[in-house]
């Protein structure tokens, strides 16, 4: 009797563990599951070197970066599912995870729901496998700075290069083509206010940006699929 009173509160307390950690950074880990996977979401705007007000849903890369750290090193996590839904923001602190993503031994898997816009493009694509379901929408624009832009050379230099880096990780981590994507990015005709590209689920993948349409039980089939088939990370 005392032993199931012991695990009833232990159960109870894992559950408001649980449950403070996905209020506080939106992660989770399933553990009465077929395969124990650490689900990481990336929601609202990619926050960066500045700090954005109150009011705004963010996704901070110095909390992202060192659970992506933590989740590589943990050898009871054998997969990562991450779920975007995202308008994009700081080009550098989003490029910075998604390097991050595609660098890991994890078996990865993406799901863009809602939206995966502008910097949420490469965040999409890092994992090793990604998914859309049909009503998201992908935007596709050129690189884009806010506040004081000095207007010299050096300064369109550096939007150009960084640009060339969003591109060569986005073709060199899905199957869309270069001339592709920078018809898409350029693209005057689509957007009345701006330049660029909606891509809306079906055709996302028809381009090849995203790998598969569907939904979060195929993400999970083949998060499962995986593991299932990759090789142990620790020896």
């Amino acid at each position: 009797m005392k032993k199931d009173e012991e695990k009833t509160k232990n159960d109870s307390a894992k559950r408001l563990d649980e449950a403070e950690l996905i209020e506080k950074t939106g992660e989770t880990v399933s553990q009465n599951a077929k395969h124990l996977i650490h689900c990481l979401t990336i929601i609202g705007q990619i926050e960066g070197h500045y700090i954005l007000g109150e009011q705004n849903k963010t996704t901070c890369y110095e909390h992202i970066i060192p659970s992506l750290v933590a989740i590589e090193q943990d050898r009871s996590v054998e997969g990562l599912m991450i779920i975007l839904n995202t308008v994009g923001g700081d080009v550098e602190a989003g490029l910075a995870i998604a390097e991050l993503i595609a660098g890991m031994k994890t078996p990865t898997v993406s799901l863009v729901v809602g939206g995966g816009h502008s910097i949420g493009v490469p965040l999409a694509v890092s994992a090793k496998h990604s998914f859309i379901v049909p009503s998201a929408s992908m935007t596709i624009h050129p690189v884009r700075m806010n506040g004081t832009v000095l207007g010299v050379p050096q300064t369109l230099s550096y939007f150009d290069k960084m640009q060339d880096r969003i591109i060569n990780f986005v073709t060199d981590n899905s199957n869309v083509s270069e001339e592709k994507l920078r018809n898409l990015m350029m693209n005057t005709e689509e957007l009345v206010l701006d330049v660029g590209s909606v891509v809306e689920g079906s055709d996302a993948v028809n381009i090849g940006l995203i790998d598969s349409l569907g939904g979060l039980s195929d993400a999970m089939e083949c998060l499962y699929e995986m593991i299932e088939d990759s090789e142990p990370r620790y020896v």
